[in-house]
């Protein structure tokens, strides 16, 4: 099966060896996404915004894929405070209707650039 790499402008370039999204055949596989303002590639200040930020970067990789965050079939969620999981949630459900992804989250000592989250996803391509 042939891979197909992604790559769009309108989420933050790779700061590392990794593409943003590599697609193979129906399901294409989502790289971490952080807080990053594509334009500047600087980190948003504060939780709340870094999260819709993670949202908005995975949602422009899943439109460049051909796809949308409603094809996200798998979530995976970095925090390195847990007391922001809450948050997480409460902002995931305006971009997520049901039945929402799998989902899994998982504590962190540190994220690059001083992340406060990260997530990466799965989508199905159907």
């Amino acid at each position: 099966m042939a891979r197909e790499i992604i790559h769009t402008d309108a989420a933050p370039k790779a700061i590392g060896t990794y593409s943003q999204a590599v697609r193979c055949g129906a399901t294409v596989y989502l790289a971490g996404q952080i807080g990053l303002d594509p334009a500047t590639m600087e980190m948003v200040a504060g939780v709340g915004p870094q999260i819709h930020r993670v949202f908005r970067n995975l949602q422009a990789v899943a439109q460049a894929a051909g796809g949308d965050l409603k094809d996200v079939v798998k979530l995976t969620v970095y925090l390195t405070d847990f007391g922001h999981f809450a948050l997480v949630n409460e902002t995931m459900a305006g971009y997520f209707t049901p039945p929402y992804p799998a989902r899994a989250a998982v504590g962190v000592a540190s994220l690059p650039r001083g992340a406060l989250v990260e997530m990466d996803a799965i989508l199905h391509l159907g």
